[in-house]
């Protein structure tokens, strides 16, 4: 049976990469299909984050915390090594102070 549900995964894995390719083949002339698809990437990335950032401490109020720091950092321009450090330090910080 275990079989069987890798085989159906596989498919619709395969499926879900084929068809786009098979079905649109010429450019996408249309300006708000493509600034739609232009931002799918974006969101599917937001939706898989923001749910791991708020999960991932003791607390929503630290979590809170780290994600306005690694967002105030990301807006000065900061490298990703530098928003990920500061985030963690905010996220210790904060839980060492409600604890």
């Amino acid at each position: 049976m275990i079989y069987l549900y890798i085989i159906v995964m596989a498919v619709v894995t395969y499926l879900i990469r084929a068809v786009p390719l098979t079905v649109f083949q010429k450019k996408i002339e249309n300006r708000y299909i493509r600034s739609f698809l232009y931002y799918v990437p974006y969101t599917c990335l937001t939706a898989m984050t923001i749910p791991g950032i708020f999960y991932a401490t003791q607390s929503p109020i630290s979590a809170a915390a780290g994600a306005l720091t690694a967002v105030g950092l990301a807006f000065r321009g900061k490298g990703l090594v530098m928003v990920a450090a500061g985030a963690c330090a905010a996220v210790f910080i904060v839980e060492r102070i409600l604890v």
